[in-house]
């Protein structure tokens, strides 16, 4: 098979690679560790550790009055009861140290990758801070030490617009997390692994992501211009590399699922948390129509991208349908990239094979 550029790449390219991937052949250039019997850039867990996958399982707390005066941001005990009622309905321990002890150990290096570009101008729509400092101290609980963790963000606008950071320039840390978390952006180019080819298109993971051996992925539920929905999948695929806008060519369908599908990938995101105290139904991913941003008071939790993406992209329809907006599939920006993904098996697409959990704390 012949892969193109970037530059000249087809659906027709696409779709003959997705065949290929999916019939289990390795669409990279990533050299195989015989010792490991895996591709060189994945990540092996710590000795004796199995981290918990449930496939298809999705699991949606709610709670009212959560934001505080603003309208923008949770209040800091709102968000500490809804990561921890989800957390527990996923895993079955109410313990906070059990529940992410389930995903991580002590002995692992720790990313935490969380959406904030539509927050880069006024920190209005990003993944919110209290919720990703209770998801720190949970890492923390499960044992590991401070100085393994980092939070990281392509720009330094993005990592502001989640307030994890109080200057852009400098990235001090906020007051209210432990002062040996760390914090990076990678620009789109700190990577120090080798290449790899996606779809065709040579890429690298970046740094911050690949020296960890586990990652949480703390995303949110918003429209997307160009692939209509943008969620778990694509805060990782298209947040973690040196160069996201190659694979933005025919509505980065296939090529988000394709980028997941890589072994560095895989093999680091050992969770899901969905923040969607705010949701936005149209104009996304950036915080372009302040009119489509509306409350919506839910926190989610998965091992399962795929299976989080589809619900997402359903409450997405479901909002747009409220206002009056055709749906993404009649104005062209179907997320197709979804169901590729459940095709190269990462995740469940069909909804009456998942299971969706609901709850309010």
């Amino acid at each position: 098979m012949r892969f193109m550029t970037s530059r000249t790449l087809t659906r027709r390219d696409l779709v003959q690679s997705t065949a290929v991937l999916a019939a289990g052949v390795a669409l990279t250039a990533e050299p195989l560790d015989a010792r490991a019997a895996i591709p060189r850039y994945g990540a092996r867990p710590p000795a004796g550790f199995v981290r918990t996958s449930i496939p298809g399982r999705v699991v949606r707390v709610n709670r009212s009055n959560t934001l505080q005066a603003n309208g923008l941001w949770p209040k800091p005990d709102a968000a500490k009861r809804m990561l921890e009622g989800v957390m527990s309905e996923l895993t079955g321990e109410t313990d906070m140290a059990r529940a992410f002890g389930k995903f991580v150990h002590p002995e692992d290096v720790v990313a935490i990758k969380p959406n904030g570009i539509a927050g880069r101008r006024g920190q209005t729509m990003a993944a919110n801070k209290e919720l990703i400092l209770e998801v720190v101290k949970g890492v923390m609980a499960a044992g590991v030490p401070a100085e393994r963790i980092t939070i990281f963000e392509q720009y330094r606008d993005f990592l502001w617009g989640t307030r994890v950071v109080t200057d852009r320039n400098t990235l001090a840390l906020a007051p209210e997390f432990p002062s040996r978390i760390k914090t990076a952006v990678h620009l789109n180019k700190d990577a120090s692994m080798g290449y790899i080819t996606v779809a065709g298109i040579p890429t690298k993971y970046v740094r911050p992501f690949t020296e960890a051996t586990a990652v949480i992925n703390i995303s949110q539920i918003k429209d997307h211009s160009i692939c209509g929905y943008t969620g778990a999948l694509k805060n990782i695929t298209h947040g973690c590399n040196i160069n996201p806008h190659a694979f933005h060519e025919h509505k980065a369908s296939p090529q988000i699922a394709h980028l997941y599908a890589q072994e560095v990938v895989k093999s680091r995101v050992v969770l899901h948390i969905m923040d969607a105290f705010k949701v936005i139904y149209d104009g996304g991913p950036l915080d372009k129509k302040p009119e489509c941003r509306v409350p919506y008071e839910a926190v989610f939790a998965t091992t399962d991208p795929v299976a989080m993406d589809v619900i997402g992209w359903g409450i997405v329809e479901e909002l747009r349908k409220k206002h009056g907006l055709p749906t993404l599939t009649e104005v062209g920006r179907e997320p197709s990239y979804i169901r590729v993904a459940a095709d190269l098996g990462l995740g469940v697409f069909d909804r009456s094979e998942m299971t969706l959990v609901t709850k309010n704390v």
